[in-house]
């Protein structure tokens, strides 16, 4: 079956995580995406664990795509890169703001090459502003964005850094459906666009709906209320740890009759969700000695089969064993013949028409140089020639 963007060709200069997540999606889509990469590569392939010049992350986030090597600075590189644009469909960079039109690479000079093209801008505070210029990594924009403070260190009060690239990803998600919907207007219209996005923007969007709700109202009085993920806390039982929420009266109820305290449904301080909301260290300190001496599968178990929203924590490396992950198909194995096998997500959303699931790598230091640089027409001799002078890279297999 074909797949959802075959036909598509992207020019992939991104790095790290935002652009090359973003690129990574919508090639798991079926995309042809180049990416273009330094002659030290992408900070990505040796960033956690690796062999070689390929990561885990990197593996992640890179695969399916195909990696060319450019001295992007050399007037030969540039012409390169001036061919392969005009034969794109999407650009998708994240340099910092002026870099591409110091390279002569804007986006007033790619249009000219390619009418139709889709350029895609990510930055990470914005592309003007006080900011603008400040290298940016993702703990910087959970600071500025809100996160940090949004997630404040339980005993302290202190605001901290999530442990994951959340804002990079959030930004990658964002990219990717923005250039879905640019390529859908380009196909009313027949024009491609600019699409400018930054860090700090899709972070802020994300975050704001219930995370700074009480920050809303300009001109209307209205009661602050408590942060809704403010009390939210893991629950614990005797051997691990549970997720529990029940804003639904019947939700509620349903946790009360398994637990064996009916009669708190009918006590004034529960009676309803903004009342139990500000009684919930009432609440709380009549509900952790229930749970805490059961099983944590057997309280899931009950406390699921009566409409109650629960989960067990797992751990990381219980994850991949978790039954409903199990059930899911989430994780495959991809065989690299160097490597061996890596375990990564599939593509999250499942396509009914279509398929999506292909057994892909992510590509190796200028493993697609020669091949790219054939397909846009150039000899043999040419190609020594570049890779003589250092314009490209390929990639030179590890002899065993």
């Amino acid at each position: 079956m074909q797949l959802p963007l075959q036909g598509i060709r992207i020019v992939d200069l991104s790095a790290v995580v935002s652009g090359p997540m973003a690129a990574g999606i919508l090639a798991d889509q079926g995309a042809d995406v180049i990416k273009i990469e330094a002659p030290k590569g992408d900070l990505t392939r040796v960033i956690g664990p690796s062999t070689g010049d390929i990561s885990a992350l990197f593996t992640c986030i890179n695969r399916g795509k195909r990696s060319i090597v450019l001295d992007l600075k050399h007037p030969d590189g540039a012409a390169v890169l001036r061919e392969l644009v005009a034969r794109a469909d999407v650009l998708v960079e994240n340099f910092r703001p002026g870099a591409m039109d110091r390279l002569g690479f804007s986006y007033a000079a790619m249009s000219a090459l390619n009418p139709r093209l889709v350029y895609l801008s990510i930055a990470g505070f914005g592309h003007t502003g006080p900011y603008a210029g400040f290298r940016v990594y993702d703990p910087v924009i959970q600071a500025v964005s809100g996160f940090a403070d949004a997630h404040p260190n339980p005993e302290t009060g202190e605001p901290q850094l999530l442990q994951t690239l959340l804002c990079d990803k959030i930004t990658a998600l964002t990219a990717a459906q923005s250039v879905t919907a640019a390529l859908y207007a380009r196909g009313q219209s027949g024009q491609g666009q600019k699409i400018e996005l930054s860090m700090l923007d899709a972070s802020l969007a994300f975050l704001w709906p219930e995370a700074l709700y009480n920050h809303s109202y300009l001109d209307t009085e209205v009661a602050p209320m408590p942060e809704f993920g403010a009390n939210q806390k893991l629950w614990r039982a005797r051997d691990g740890w549970f997720a529990m929420i029940t804003p639904q009266d019947d939700e509620f109820a349903g946790m009360c009759r398994t637990l064996g305290v009916p009669e708190l449904v009918r006590d004034p301080r529960f009676v309803s969700i903004s009342v139990r909301r500000r009684h919930q260290a009432e609440l709380r300190a009549l509900i952790e000695p229930l749970v805490r001496d059961e099983p944590v599968n057997t309280l899931v178990q009950r406390l699921g089969d009566a409409g109650v929203p629960v989960g067990r924590v797992n751990s990381k490396r219980e994850l991949a064993h978790d039954p409903q992950v199990q059930c899911n198909d989430v994780l495959h194995e991809t065989n690299y013949p160097d490597l061996g096998r890596i375990r990564a997500p599939r593509v999250a959303a499942r396509f009914g028409a279509t398929s999506t699931h292909r057994p892909v790598l992510a590509p190796h230091l200028g493993e697609h140089t020669v091949a790219v640089l054939s397909e846009l027409g150039r000899s043999a001799q040419e190609i020594e020639r570049l890779l003589e002078t250092g314009v490209a890279q390929a990639h030179q297999p590890v002899k065993c």
